[in-house]
Order: structure tokens, then C-alpha cells, then sequence
């Protein structure tokens, strides 16, 4: 990435919509309002990605716009000009994802959710939150939000039409944004806790969870059709496809969930021990869809961990040398868009592009006819 900052650049803008699209979001975002030691929202930005994907500190980054000719500037008015860049930043994460969801192929699409937390160096608690949504079939993420440490785990935060799944775990788990998910037209496969999601039958009463799980045959998957309520009173109708798990495994379970107790002092209801023996989750997938199929497709979901992870190590997402939440956030959008530069780059390799980088579509049409 640093190698394409540095030399390839005119190549990397192509990426981004083109110098004109990324000049006029930088005005419209407040981001660049007049040329003054830095000429223009392009210099600006190549100067962002030098110290982000590369890692340089400000007077580093300074000193390096000064070698190579792109700007005559202090550390100090790099930090002032770059502290009103995330508005910016952010609409170029949009923009990349916007075009990556147009070249969607038709059928049905498996998104993965999840998010992780972001510090600032040397704090104590999360600064921020990074959401993502990943597609499986492509391997590259087609959703993304920040939040401060306030914003929660919900599929509320993305749209999810039809024919698309959200697999997620349990902190996605939630009554209101799965009955959003289903008014949608989407389809969900999420692991959740028994004591958040009162399960009922579709005529109303009571579903008994643990008598149903107690049923289930050893090493042999199996559903039950359930419904839940949505806050508005809604009935939602489900399926429950749970599976045993073997002893070893319950048995991890167990003294997890006993260690997490025992470290926040409090005391663990004995039900959560019994449902650790079983492995469960609540999908809308029509039932021609096996209970094992179902359980099959969720167990992608550790690919966006692993995206995650790759993310954190390369891009070092974490311990970021920012004083306030606003330059904070302006290092995060920036890495994000390195991230999703990689995937495009990744993405042009794989496809066998000849010229390796996309042509903007103001360029594909010849301007005259072609003569016979």
C-alpha cells in the first residue's frame, strides 16, 4: 500500500472515483476550502495516506512532503488540516463501497457481521467502535460504520434486503432489528441468549426451550418451529436449529462462562450452565434449507474475525496516537480506506484486469463513433 501511495499513485485515485470526484467531495465536506501551503484536496489526501498507511509521524510526514515536492508545511498545519478531514474520509469509504455493491452478482448473498473496539494509545476503556459487514462470497467488506464506544451490536445498522443472510453472533441477538431484518425481506442465522429472546409458539404460548433441546438426538442436528415477539407486539414466526455439543466442548463452555462470572463478581443462573451442553440458533431461511445446512453456513462466520484480525495486525488498528475523538476519528476512516483499497487491489489482481486499476466511467465510451 505504501508502494502505490508513493509511486502509483494517479493509478490509486482511480480507485477513489477519480481527482475531480475526490476534489469535489473534499469541498463539499469542508475538508478543503482554499489552497494555502497545501495546493489541492489530491495533495491533501496523499498526504493523509503517507502518514496512515505508512505510519509516520507528523513532522516525518511533513518532512517527506517537503523531499518529494508535494508541499512546503509544518507539522503543526498538517495536524490542523488534518483534523477536519474525517467528514471527507468518511464519504470515500462510502463511495468505495457504493460502487463495490453495484457489481453485486444476482442470487442470494451470505453477510457476516460483526464489530471490534478501537483505542487510542495508552487508554484504559474503547474509544470507538468499528462495525462492519463482510460478504462471503467476494471476501471483502460492503458496510461499514464508526461509532463512539455507545454504539452497540445490532443489524439495525445495516440494510439487509432479499434473497441476502446476516449471520452474526450473539450480540446481535436482538428481537427489534430481526423483525427488521424479516419486514425487509432478508433472512437471518443468529446464535442468541435464551433469556433475551422469549421464544413462543406460533399459537402464542410458551415455547419450552430446554424441554426441545433435551429431545435432541446425540451428534444429529435438529429444528423446531418457534415465534417471537417484536417490541411492537408482532408475532415473527422462526426456526430454532440447535445441536449437542460433545462433553469436551460443553465443558470449555462451562468454565468460560464460570471464569467470566467469577471475574465481575457476579453469580451465574443456573440455566446458562445447562444451555451451554447445546449449540442453537434462530433463522427465517425457509425449511427447505436442512437444520445442517443452516448450521454449515454459520460457521463461516469466524471469516470476519479473521478479517478483523488481518486488519488489526496489518493496519495496526489499535493504540492510535491521537489526542482527540475528532483526529481519532480521521485516523480510523483513513486506515478503513486503506483497508478497502487493498481489497480493490486484491480484487483487480484476481479478476485479471490487463491495466490493473478500474477506468473511471466517464472514460469507457470512445467520444466518436468508431469509422468502419
Amino acid at each position: 500500500m505504501s508502494e502505490w501511495v508513493e509511486f502509483q499513485w494517479p493509478y490509486l485515485m482511480s480507485f477513489l472515483g477519480g481527482r475531480e470526484r475526490v476534489n469535489e467531495l473534499a469541498y463539499a465536506k469542508g475538508a478543503f476550502v482554499r489552497a494555502r501551503k497545501i495546493g489541492t484536496p489530491e495533495e491533501l489526501l496523499r498526504l493523509l495516506l503517507v502518514r496512515c498507511a505508512g505510519e509516520h509521524s507528523l513532522m516525518e510526514t511533513a518532512a517527506i512532503a517537503s523531499e518529494t515536492g508535494l508541499a512546503d508545511v509544518s507539522d503543526v498545519a498538517l495536524m490542523r488540516r488534518f483534523a477536519k478531514a474525517s467528514d471527507w474520509l468518511g464519504a470515500l469509504v462510502g463511495e468505495v463501497l457504493a460502487e463495490r455493491r453495484e457489481h453485486v452478482a444476482p442470487g442470494w448473498r451470505i453477510r457476516l457481521f460483526d464489530a471490534t473496539t478501537v483505542n487510542r494509545l495508552g487508554a484504559k476503556g474503547t474509544d470507538h467502535r468499528v462495525h462492519l459487514s463482510m460478504d462471503l462470497g467476494s471476501n471483502h467488506i460492503d458496510e461499514l460504520e464508526l461509532t463512539s464506544a455507545k454504539g452497540g451490536e445490532t443489524l439495525d445498522r445495516f440494510v439487509i434486503g432479499p434473497r441476502e443472510i446476516a449471520v452474526a453472533d450473539a450480540g446481535y441477538g436482538h428481537r427489534a432489528a430481526l423483525a427488521g431484518v424479516v419486514r425487509n425481506g432478508g433472512n437471518f442465522i443468529v446464535r442468541f441468549a435464551w433469556s433475551n429472546i422469549p421464544l413462543e409458539t406460533m399459537q402464542g404460548e410458551a415455547f419450552d426451550l430446554m424441554g426441545a433441546l433435551n429431545r435432541l438426538p446425540e451428534a444429529e442436528a435438529g429444528e423446531f418451529s418457534v415465534a417471537f415477539r417484536a417490541p411492537d407486539g408482532e408475532l415473527v414466526a422462526a426456526r430454532l436449529v440447535a445441536v449437542r455439543k460433545s462433553e469436551p466442548a460443553a465443558s470449555a463452555t462451562r468454565k468460560r462462562l464460570l471464569r467470566e462470572r467469577t471475574k465481575k463478581g457476579r453469580q451465574i443462573d443456573m440455566r446458562t450452565l445447562q444451555f451451554a451442553s447445546y449449540f442453537f440458533v434462530l433463522t427465517n431461511l425457509p425449511p427447505d434449507l436442512s437444520a445442517d445446512s443452516v448450521l454449515q453456513l454459520y460457521r463461516f462466520r469466524w471469516q470476519i474475525e479473521m478479517k478483523f484480525k488481518t486488519i488489526k495486525s496489518l493496519l495496526h488498528l489499535d493504540g492510535i496516537p491521537a489526542r482527540t475523538d475528532e483526529t481519532l476519528r480521521v485516523w480510523i476512516l483513513a486506515k478503513m480506506l486503506v483497508a478497502l483499497l487493498i481489497d480493490a487491489l486484491i480484487e483487480r489482481a484476481e479478476s485479471f484486469s490487463p491495466w490493473g486499476y478500474p477506468i473511471p466511467l466517464n472514460q469507457r465510451l470512445a467520444p466518436h463513433p468508431t469509422p468502419a
